[in-house]
């Protein structure tokens, strides 16, 4: 498998010197600020710039309709894409550091896949075809039953593979193991669509095109926490993550407890992962092309200044996504995951490119 590998000595020497890094932190904050704002103001009903900040800022908007707009369907929707974007990206840095593969993303250990065999479970054996269908379905559970059965399906795998990681000793058979588990779980999808009605395969499918606009400020009461855990988490290991850049070995020669610090960032990028695609779905892409554009505009491996340019550069990035997909000005939305493809698969194919003698 390919390396991850700092760049030449030179180019971390001189970077630090000229204080680009710091500004371009700063631009990629204010792109944040400005794709936030236009996803607040843009949609099916165009709402003006001055009045979502008088709406933000507690004032009253020109048309009350605006006001329930912005508060109740726009901000939480933009939030979520924010936190979705940031866990995605720094759970992808995770991966491909810790397996030194830089195709790796949130999903390789089967996280997703394991959501995805919850949600199936859920809808096509319970034949669920329709919003009222869910909260027959979810009962007592406040219509959140696919968002319990995506977290249960989530957490049976991240607790496999956190138990095998216990007793494994190399991460690349990790990985392989992660992998199988990913396929054990699709293949129990696949026959549990092979033998569903086309209804309950269309809720499914429904689902699995992933989306922002599913979380309620209840919700988010339960997924800002995970994600922000995950995220903690994850700055807690950047020491971690630096020394591992230069081989498992060598860092367990350093003094690292290699086994430890594997088991935190496999349980922090889990986490990210499951509590994403609980409540937004299966989200790809995001976790492998954001930590790349990253590195190449910071020229530099150093998980300290990573971390952030991640956690910015993907929020950025899921609400651009996100606002193409809502397609301003008109009442039609696109599959987001769709749109993420087109703006993601070129930058995996440019990573092919890349490596040469590949």
């Amino acid at each position: 498998m390919a390396e991850l590998t700092p760049p030449p000595a030179s180019i971390r020497a001189v970077w630090p010197r000229v204080g680009v890094r710091p500004l371009l932190l700063a631009g990629l904050l204010a792109v944040l600020v400005l794709l936030f704002l236009l996803n607040l103001a843009l949609g099916s009903v165009r709402i003006p710039l001055d009045a979502v900040a008088t709406i933000l800022l507690g004032g009253e908007a020109q048309r009350s309709t605006w006001h329930a707009i912005v508060l109740n369907v726009r901000l939480p929707r933009a939030l979520t894409a924010v936190l979705a974007g940031a866990a995605l990206a720094v759970g992808g840095l995770h991966m491909q550091t810790l397996f030194r593969n830089p195709l790796a993303d949130p999903f390789v250990l089967g996280v997703s896949a394991g959501a995805s065999l919850g949600v199936a479970l859920v809808v096509l054996t319970a034949g669920v075809t329709s919003t009222a269908g869910l909260l027959a379905v979810a009962g007592a559970l406040n219509n959140v039953g696919l968002v319990v059965a995506a977290s249960v399906g989530a957490l049976a795998v991240l607790t496999v593979v956190l138990l095998l990681a216990r007793v494994v000793q190399h991460s690349v058979t990790l990985l392989i193991i992660g992998l199988m588990i990913g396929y054990l779980t699709s293949a129990l999808v696949s026959l549990l669509i092979h033998i569903s009605s086309a209804e309950r395969i269309q809720a499914y499918i429904a689902w699995s095109f992933g989306s922002f606009g599913g979380v309620t400020w209840g919700r988010m009461q339960v997924l800002a926490p995970a994600v922000l855990f995950g995220l903690l988490l994850a700055f807690s290991q950047t020491k971690a993550l630096n020394a591992l850049l230069l081989g498992e070995t060598y860092a367990q020669s350093m003094g690292l407890r290699v086994q430890r610090a594997r088991l935190l960032i496999i349980g922090s990028a889990s986490v990210l992962a499951g509590a994403v695609t609980a409540f937004c779905g299966p989200i790809a892409f995001l976790g492998i092309a954001v930590p790349h554009f990253c590195r190449s505009l910071l020229n530099t491996a150093d998980h300290r200044i990573l971390i952030p340019a991640c956690i910015l550069l993907g929020a950025a990035c899921a609400l651009l996504v996100d606002l193409v997909a809502q397609l301003p000005g008109s009442n039609r939305v696109l599959p987001l995951n769709a749109v993420m493809a087109l703006v993601g698969a070129p930058v995996v194919v440019w990573i092919l490119l890349r490596r040469r003698g590949a």
